[in-house]
């Protein structure tokens, strides 16, 4: 496979096959982050679960102590005083069936994460072949169906992430972007990883966490010596 000359050099700097300590693992991705916009730093956890067992999911959200670096913009489904609530708390667009249509009939999706209340998800539902191949349907177990949508607007905007293991046993989340220097990431690393073992299944058997990858946006994936689980 060929790469650029600046993925090239980055891959040079480092050994490839050794695990690093956190720190040092996150030192090495900012200094290879080399592209002229501020690249984000993702995670990306290999679990030793099969994804297809029911009773072997590994899911949640988490608020990140340093937020994501992204400003995600919220729809919210709501009326009467939980669509005032949802306004109030920075929602960027809020309304009831007028939004649903507007997805419907004009294909808009300007909206990165859709809160709704329980009440609501009859309507919401109509449109959930559109909303769950882009991920944007709402769910209880992600804190997106509530009737605290002031609550759930606030997360969102402090830097809420939601994880889940992909059909290939692992979890991809961003923690974070260049800018924020190496401390921040790693409470944000720590955080994340900390929510992940909590979240293991009762049914998970062996070695639960199989490795640890950190990499920028455009750079190359750095492996981590994580041994706590």
């Amino acid at each position: 496979m060929k790469v650029g000359k600046k993925y090239a050099e980055s891959l040079k700097s480092y050994d490839r096959t050794k695990a690093y300590e956190t720190t040092e693992a996150v030192n090495l991705v900012l200094a290879n982050a080399k592209a002229k916009f501020d690249e984000t730093v993702e995670l990306h956890i290999r679990l030793g679960i099969d994804p297809r067992q029911a009773d072997q999911q590994v899911r949640g959200v988490l608020v990140l102590p340093n937020g994501t670096g992204k400003t995600k913009k919220v729809l919210v489904v709501a009326k009467g005083e939980r669509a005032d609530a949802a306004q109030a708390a920075g929602a960027d667009f809020v309304g009831a069936e007028e939004m649903i249509q507007k997805i419907q009939t004009e294909n808009w999706f300007g909206f990165d994460v859709m809160i709704t209340t329980p009440d609501m998800m009859g309507v919401v539902g109509r449109i959930g072949r559109l909303l769950g191949p882009k991920g944007l349907m709402p769910n209880p177990k992600s804190g997106t169906v509530t009737m605290d949508v002031a609550k759930a607007v606030a997360e969102v905007k402090a830097g809420k992430v939601e994880y889940r293991l992909d059909k290939t046993a692992i979890i991809h989340c961003p923690i974070g972007k260049k800018s924020f220097g190496t401390e921040k990431i790693v409470e944000n690393f720590n955080a994340l990883m900390d929510a992940i073992i909590k979240a293991k299944p009762a049914a998970a058997k062996g070695q639960y966490v199989k490795s640890v990858t950190l990499a920028s946006t455009m750079g190359p994936g750095v492996k981590v010596n994580y041994t706590r689980a």
